[in-house]
Order: structure tokens, then C-alpha cells, then sequence
């Protein structure tokens, strides 16, 4: 897939409901903490990137992990205002099904993989997650199901016939 360039797209970013985590090394005067953020970037129209970052305070974690979502955003083709086709998708031990919609049925969705869709751009989408409920790979299988999608026309160039 081609790089997208961030300059090129206006975007929003979301720090992931429980994507804070406060990690603590035990050193000779007490404990020392750490932070990790998770952030969802993306520009609600076929544009969405995951980004994680670690550092000692807070609104440090969460700027690498902007910045880190700018790194690695794909773009998504969209049918309207949800998917084109039904796709799973997995990261470690985490599975997310995502399903088109009809209008009107609204982001059915758990908090990780509901940042993703609607940073995406999706407004109707049925989801469900299975195995790990790490929001970390809840968020990656749902970047990795949204990339494997492929509009009807990509799909008739890809196998060189026409579909109906």
C-alpha cells in the first residue's frame, strides 16, 4: 500500500478509553512510573492510523503516540457511510468480526475497536470481538480487518472478470 502523508490530511486523534497504563520499576529509593498511551488518528473519511507511545509523564506518552499514528495510517475503502463487505480481523490472540449496516443502525461497537471505525469514517457497522480484549490488539485486529477491505472494483481488476 502506498504511504499516506500526514500533511497531506486533516486529523483528529483519540486517546483510547482505558489505552493509559501506568507501569512501575522498583529501584533502590522506591518506585519509578512510566507511561504508555494508546491513540487512534485518523480523518473520518477512509483515513485511520494506530499509534503507541511510551514515556514518563502522560502528555509525553500521548504525543509519541500521535506522532506514531502518523506513521502508520492506511487508507480505507468506505461503501457510503459503512464497509463494503463483512471481515475479520486478527492480531495475537485478539479477533474483531466487523459487519456493514444498514443507515440509521449507529456504531455498535466495544470502546477500542469503536475509536478505530469512527476515525475511519464508518457511521453504520455491526462488530464483535473474540479471544483477547487487550484494547492494545483489540485495536490492531480492527486496523488489520478495516485494511484487508477491497471495494467491488478493486476486486474485479485483482481477478480480471466482472461481477455482477
Amino acid at each position: 500500500m502506498p504511504h499516506i502523508d500526514p500533511r497531506e490530511v486533516t486529523l483528529e486523534e483519540k486517546v483510547i478509553e482505558k489505552g493509559i497504563n501506568r507501569t512501575a520499576k522498583v529501584v533502590k529509593g522506591g518506585r519509578r512510573f512510566g507511561f504508555s498511551a494508546l491513540v487512534v488518528v485518523g480523518n473520518r473519511n477512509g483515513v485511520v492510523g494506530l499509534g503507541f507511545g511510551k514515556a514518563s509523564e502522560v502528555p509525553q506518552a500521548v504525543d509519541k503516540a500521535v506522532k506514531d499514528g502518523k506513521k502508520n495510517l492506511v487508507r480505507i475503502p468506505l461503501k457510503g457511510d459503512t464497509l463494503p463487505h463483512a471481515v475479520y480481523g486478527r492480531y495475537g490472540a485478539a479477533q474483531v468480526f466487523m459487519k456493514p449496516a444498514a443507515p440509521g443502525t449507529g456504531v455498535i461497537a466495544g470502546p477500542s475497536v469503536r475509536a478505530v471505525v469512527e476515525l475511519a469514517g464508518v457511521k453504520n457497522i455491526l462488530t464483535k470481538s473474540f479471544g483477547s480484549n487487550n484494547p492494545v490488539n483489540l485495536c490492531k485486529a480492527a486496523i488489520d480487518g478495516l485494511s484487508k477491505m477491497r471495494t467491488k472494483e478493486q476486486v474485479e481488476q485483482l481477478r480480471g472478470v466482472t461481477i455482477e
